[in-house]
């Protein structure tokens, strides 16, 4: 059975692969920070976070993420949650895939968990000898 922090994650993927924007947004903090895998920096705060998820799920098209080897654990109103994700999308026409340990920050905030970090690291894929 799913803990609280995974079942946050899971429901805010289902939000991504629904291009369900104001739902991911609502997940955040207002201090959320994350990375703009496109632009290559760093996202601090709802409003650069907002504008950066509103933009992006206007790019992508067929979003399909899976979660496993789930762990968490959370320290009074702190939380954190690993796994490893792999998501399929379309971008601009053309089909990707990212395959990524991912690591994602909750704080509780009004007897909700909401992400204060979100961070994923694609792996390129392993090469075949």
């Amino acid at each position: 059975m799913a803990q609280a922090l995974e079942t946050a994650s899971r429901k805010l993927f289902d939000a991504i692969d629904r291009k369900d924007a104001e739902e991911i947004i609502r997940a955040g903090t207002k201090d959320i920070q994350s990375v703009d895998e496109l632009s290559r920096r760093w996202l601090r705060g709802a409003e650069d976070f907002g504008a950066y998820i509103r933009r992006l799920m206007n790019m992508v098209d067929d979003v399909n993420t899976t979660l496993t080897d789930v762990q968490e654990t959370v320290s009074g109103d702190n939380g954190l949650m690993t796994c490893w994700m792999e998501q399929d999308y379309t971008l601009e026409g053309k089909r990707q895939h990212v395959s990524a340990p991912t690591t994602v920050a909750f704080r509780r905030e009004g007897g909700a968990w909401k992400i204060a970090l979100f961070h994923s690291i694609p792996l390129p894929a392993e090469e075949q000898s």
